[in-house]
Order: C-alpha cells, then structure tokens, then sequence
C-alpha cells in the first residue's frame, strides 16, 4: 500500500525513455568509453585531499 505514486512515476519515465528520440553522438560516447588520448581533463583535477584537507587521515 502506498506505492500507487511512486509506481505511476516509474511508469512515466519508463514509457518517457523508451518513446523519446534521442540525438546521440556516438563519436563522443566512443571516446568516453575508450579513453580520448588528447582530453587530460581527468589528469588536471587536484586531488580531494587536497580540497578537502579537514577529511584526510589525522596528523596528531
């Protein structure tokens, strides 16, 4: 009991996903998936310690 709305709106989005056209760029997915050599984007983030410093280990 209770579950009447949140079942109706999984049945919204489901039918939503699944009639909707998409525009995909498949060259860009393929990159993602495989690893663009020419994007550093991962490489160039500092590390969370270093944003987050009060998280990391304990310097007592």
């Amino acid at each position: 009991m209770g579950r009447g709305r949140a079942k109706a709106k999984q049945t919204k989005v489901a039918r939503d996903l699944k009639y909707r056209t998409h525009e995909t760029d498949f060259g860009a997915l393929a990159k993602e998936l495989h690893g663009d050599p020419g994007s550093s984007s991962d490489r160039d983030e500092p590390e969370q310690s270093e944003d987050w410093p009060d998280y990391g280990p304990s310097r007592d």
